[in-house]
């Protein structure tokens, strides 16, 4: 390893900042929601150590990395539940099909269909651009109902939504939030991902089940 690089959190250290996590989403009510830690751009050693913590819920961006840390982990006693969250080329999924337990960030019918012929069946969550961001993934919202429809067509399990908060101040993320909880709910979707280290407090004020972690956990990147 580059020594000029920050070395990965041990397992006492990422148990204590899990923990501290874990605290502040209990102390905003959010006792049910999950926490996905993202190993993407961290070493394998870090993706170990969160299963030896319980952070079994690991998200990637890459399909090579997700790719390489999926087969260094094969022999874990503890199975890693991989979450694919980044935007996903078509052409990718057929070498991580085999791998991805939840297909995290689909927003376009193409890609539900290239799902639906590798992984028959699959887990996916609906990405929405709620920020009205042009550089953000996501269907816009009204685009879900046809989405929903593909997804169905194709047999796949839509388990929810998810988005990417505005950029900048947390509170700035809020209405997005707010309006991907009704979105959810509108469509009787249980899972409803929002929130990340900086912006998950607003997220779980407004309804989310599942946030994504990566610095809050894991501090800076290691690469990538």
């Amino acid at each position: 390893m580059n020594d000029d690089l920050p070395r990965p959190a041990t397992v006492d250290e990422l148990a204590e900042r899990s923990a501290r996590l874990r605290a502040r989403i209990d102390a905003r009510g959010g006792k049910e929601v999950q926490i996905l830690a993202v190993t993407k751009g961290h070493v394998v050693e870090a993706a170990r150590n969160a299963l030896d913590v319980g952070l079994t819920m690991l998200g990637e961006n890459y399909a090579q990395e997700l790719e390489a840390k999926a087969a260094e982990l094969a022999d874990s006693v503890v199975e890693p539940e991989w979450h694919f969250i980044g935007r996903l080329q078509r052409n990718k999924v057929r070498r991580i099909a085999d791998v991805v337990t939840s297909w995290d960030s689909v927003d376009r019918s193409e890609l539900l269909g290239e799902i639906a012929k590798r992984a028959p069946g699959a887990r996916v969550l609906l990405q929405v651009n709620v920020s009205e961001e042009p550089g953000k993934g996501g269907c816009e919202p009204g685009e879900l109902g046809r989405l929903l429809a593909t997804a169905a067509e194709a047999h796949l399990q839509v388990d929810g939504l998810m988005t990417i908060g505005r950029t900048g101040d947390p509170e700035a993320a809020r209405p997005g939030f707010r309006l991907l909880r009704r979105l959810c709910d509108d469509h009787g979707l249980a899972v409803c991902s929002m929130g990340m280290s900086d912006d998950l407090d607003v997220a779980v004020d407004e309804g989310s089940t599942l946030v994504r972690v990566g610095t809050a956990l894991f501090g800076p990147r290691l690469r990538r």
